[in-house]
């Protein structure tokens, strides 16, 4: 299928590992312009170099920028070409108690989940309406819809990125932009396997001891019953990223592996 992303460039914020950089390499496939980001220079070079040579697309590049640096922000903002596809993927997650959660560990967490997907929004928002094109995609969670008990702060910032991205799809009526968010679920990243591989070192079992117990204890709902891939996720991000996905504005579509039982 042919995505018609060949004259499209595309930014995707938290992008030189896992999900994000899954979601630049598949953009990168289909032929778009892509512009990663990270905080460092180091890991963008890396990434770029990286992602050049597995798709042999030449149109790479990054721009460095903490979300959590409001200077650096807008020295982005400053240095973005025009941009047809934002994916606001940036962000932060810690399971932690709720009642060991800090003031400022909760305004962090909102500042880098959400904040950053608006401030990006904000900048990019009205130029895709005035050329009557633009995708913009909140990359949400599962937790979203079905708050998760052992980190309450992350599951706020992505409920709140669905309200957003809803509110902003209001505004584009009778427009070729949308705004979407995608809820992946348990995901293979780099920071869940982490998590795994901690679970696995407290309890003295294996890494694939621990993943089943992850399944069976804390997310007993999935029906997929494993994590799924960033190539999974990325696939699913770049088809409504497309002109293909031009009906579909304003929804929380779900890649989650069946994780959320409800209907609606």
């Amino acid at each position: 299928m042919d995505l018609q992303l060949t004259n499209k460039t595309a930014f995707i914020s938290g992008s030189t590992a896992g999900i994000g950089y899954a979601i630049a390499k598949r953009l990168a496939t289909e032929g778009a312009t892509v512009l990663i980001n990270g905080r460092t220079q180091i890991a963008i070079d890396k990434a770029v170099n990286e992602l050049k040579t597995t798709t042999g697309n030449p149109n790479i590049s990054g721009i460095m920028a903490d979300f959590l640096d409001v200077d650096q922000i807008n020295q982005l903002l400053n240095q973005l070409p025009p941009i047809d596809i934002l994916i606001n993927n940036a962000g932060i997650f810690e399971p932690k108690s709720f009642v060991d959660i800090t003031d400022q560990e909760w305004l962090r967490f909102f500042d880098m989940n959400v904040m950053s997907g608006i401030r990006l929004s904000r900048h990019l928002f009205p130029k895709m309406l005035e050329k009557n094109w633009g995708r913009i995609i909140f990359i949400s969670s599962e937790t979203a819809v079905s708050t998760a008990s052992e980190m309450v702060h992350y599951s706020m910032t992505k409920t709140a990125q669905i309200a957003i991205g809803r509110g902003m799809a209001e505004l584009t009526k009778g427009t070729g932009v949308t705004v979407n968010s995608i809820l992946p679920g348990p995901t293979k990243s780099r920071g869940i396997s982490g998590f795994i591989s901690d679970m696995a070192a407290v309890n003295t079992i294996t890494v694939q001891e621990a993943e089943q117990n992850f399944f069976k204890d804390i997310r007993p709902t999935s029906l997929l019953q494993r994590f799924a891939s960033v190539e999974e996720i990325a696939d699913t991000v770049a088809y409504y990223a497309s002109p293909l996905a031009s009906a579909t504005n304003g929804a929380a579509i779900r890649v989650e592996g069946g994780t959320i039982n409800t209907i609606i």
